[in-house]
């Protein structure tokens, strides 16, 4: 298929008239993103105010573990690399079904004046607060039920996570492809990539030492040896390809995510993602001259109505589907953990924040709108190909970009693989942390010394019993398969940016900071979420009533969407309540 991508397929029906120039699309996306970050993002700083001079809870609270201060350029590869997970390949392209026109335009909007908004804010909360992750923040400001409550939601969601992109990078490391007479075949470009992205892991750890050992290193000459360290690994790669298949991959994949929510931050996590920044922006790069170079048409249909059917006759509504079906790329709660949970703890000077926060966002968006465009070249009769995955859609018509510069059509293949691959591992082991933290948090009390606490809280808040737990309840979720799993994780992401955007108003507000500008997309991620999860257990009940279900794919996915309905109702309910509270206390005061 990669040889064809830039080929022109004759349309069959559909409202588009006239095929929009790809090369337009990316320069509308570029000027907008561009604008957002630096009229829309600075405005933001300067109205929450940023010092210089200030220190940073990296500085303040140096561990050597988790709180470690990092370069700018260290901290934003961390941030852009765990961010730009699946959901900015897989939603856009997914959604693509309501035409180009309304991805596009979601894609931006959301971006701009919501994405970034709340992964920005998110930071900036947690660097003015110590450190702490979103719902240690929202107990000073709230209270502790309303922590506990919104650790639990966050805990649920990592599980979501974990068993949405475990099962995406165990299918594309699979070895082995079944043909159409049932035999097995073996997959070069899925075991040639799986093979460097293991050698990521151990390369990684020793960069990591590396730069330990060598702190004063300057950043040009830490570049120059990540990008030799990644052009040996590939080359290794694609002479020793790991041939495994999928379940035996969710073993592996299981293992790496202990090591990643266990070690230090630099021993493995900030190298590791480091070095992947440079390959996911040289994706970008490629793809980015390719667009410019080849500028296919759009064959997407502009608009293809409110109300969209499916082939097996599912029908799927704009709103609300297309806002939870583009979460990273527009809007993403899980975001905001990494913001707090991870970065907040690493960022050296307030001044890096933006760029950090904001900008990391901006570039996600940016490969939204490139995945946009890549459906768009390979779609035949308005619509995108059917028989193969929005990974393979990407990876491939990427590929064939990359081919129009020389480059073989097999290494071009690994090497879009590997890329992909690296979305999702990145997000992974971010979340896989994450979700060992918010396990923590829940059962922590008024202290964090285990002398003074019981055996059952040391055994709960135990990081290595946390992470266990995490990760076993991550694989049962992950045995549904990506497909379904991926709908309601969708609807809890875009739940939990809507809480985080609520706990963030009422930290600004409390610290008489401006935030009226978080209400806007914060009551309305509220609706899509709700209106998204609501359908999403309806839908589950049906599947029961018709005996079609099974407990450990709809049954296990209908538990957890009943507790994220309770648990973000509460959330809600009661961060809006301290929001009105403080109005009248300030209106009172105001009077007096």
């Amino acid at each position: 298929m990669s040889r064809h991508i830039l080929k022109k397929e004759p349309l069959q029906g559909g409202r588009k008239e006239k095929d929009m120039n790809s090369l337009v699309i990316i320069l509308i996306a570029v000027v907008v993103l561009g604008a957002g970050y630096l009229g829309y993002g600075r405005w933001l700083a300067n109205k929450w105010g940023v010092d210089p001079n200030a220190k940073t809870p990296a500085v303040a609270n140096e561990d050597g573990k988790d709180y470690v201060p990092s370069s700018k350029l260290t901290v934003f590869a961390h941030q852009f690399s765990s961010i730009a997970g699946a959901g900015p390949v897989q939603g856009p392209i997914i959604a693509a079904m309501f035409g180009w026109v309304p991805v596009l335009l979601w894609l931006l909007v959301g971006g701009v004046f919501f994405g970034a908004v709340q992964d920005f804010g998110a930071l900036y909360a947690s660097v003015k607060n110590g450190g702490k992750s979103i719902g240690l923040v929202i107990e000073k400001y709230i209270g502790k039920a309303g922590r506990r409550f919104f650790s639990l939601f966050c805990w649920l969601f990592t599980l979501l996570v974990i068993a949405a992109f475990t099962s995406m990078v165990s299918s594309t490391f699979n070895g082995f492809t079944a043909g159409a007479d049932g035999a097995m075949t073996k997959n070069f470009n899925g075991a040639a990539a799986a093979t460097v992205s293991m050698l990521f892991i151990v390369v990684a750890m020793v960069f990591g030492v590396v730069m330990k050992t060598c702190k004063n290193m300057k950043e040009w000459l830490k570049a120059i040896v990540a990008i030799a360290l990644i052009v040996a690994m590939f080359a290794v790669g694609m002479k020793l390809p790991w041939y495994l298949n999928g379940a035996q991959w969710n073993y592996v994949i299981m293992a790496y995510l202990f090591l990643a929510s266990v070690l230090p931050m630099w021993l493995l996590m900030q190298p590791r993602d480091y070095m992947t920044t440079f390959m996911l922006v040289g994706m970008l790069i490629g793809a980015f001259v390719g667009v410019l170079v080849g500028h296919p048409d759009m064959n997407l249909n502009a608009f293809n109505g409110f109300t969209v059917v499916s082939s097996t006759g599912v029908k799927s509504y704009l709103f609300p589907t297309l806002f939870v079906t583009i979460a990273c790329g527009a809007v993403s709660g899980f975001h905001s953990l990494v913001s707090s949970g991870t970065s907040s703890k690493t960022v050296k000077n307030e001044k890096d924040m933006l760029f950090v926060g904001y900008g990391a966002m901006i570039l996600e968006t940016l490969l939204g709108v490139i995945s946009l465009i890549v459906v768009g070249a390979v779609a035949v009769g308005g619509k995108a190909p059917e028989g193969l995955t929005p990974f393979q859609i990407f990876s491939q018509g990427i590929a064939g970009f990359l081919e129009k510069f020389g480059l073989p059509n097999s290494v071009a293949n690994v090497f879009m693989t590997m890329c992909v691959s690296a979305l999702a591992l990145t997000s992974l082991d971010s979340v896989a942390r994450i979700g060992r933290m918010s396990f923590q948090e829940l059962f922590m009390g008024d202290t964090t010394d285990t002398s003074k606490m019981p055996v059952w809280q040391k055994i709960l808040t135990n990081k290595y019993f946390a992470t266990v737990i995490t990760l076993f309840f991550g694989y049962l979720l992950c045995k549904g398969g990506y497909s379904n799993v991926w709908p309601l994780f969708g609807s809890a992401n875009q739940m939990l940016a809507a809480l985080v955007l609520i706990g963030v108003a009422v930290f600004l507000k409390a610290t008489n900071r401006k935030h009226a500008m978080l209400y806007p997309p914060m009551l309305i991620m509220l609706a899509v979420t709700f209106t998204a999860i609501v359908l999403n257990v309806i839908g589950n009940i049906q599947k029961f009533q018709a005996g079609t279900a099974t407990f450990l794919v709809e049954g296990l996915q209908l538990i957890v969407a009943v507790f994220l309905i309770v648990l973000g109702i509460i959330v809600a309910i009661t961060c809006i309540k301290k929001l009105v509270l403080m109005k009248k206390e300030n209106a009172e005061k105001a009077e007096a």
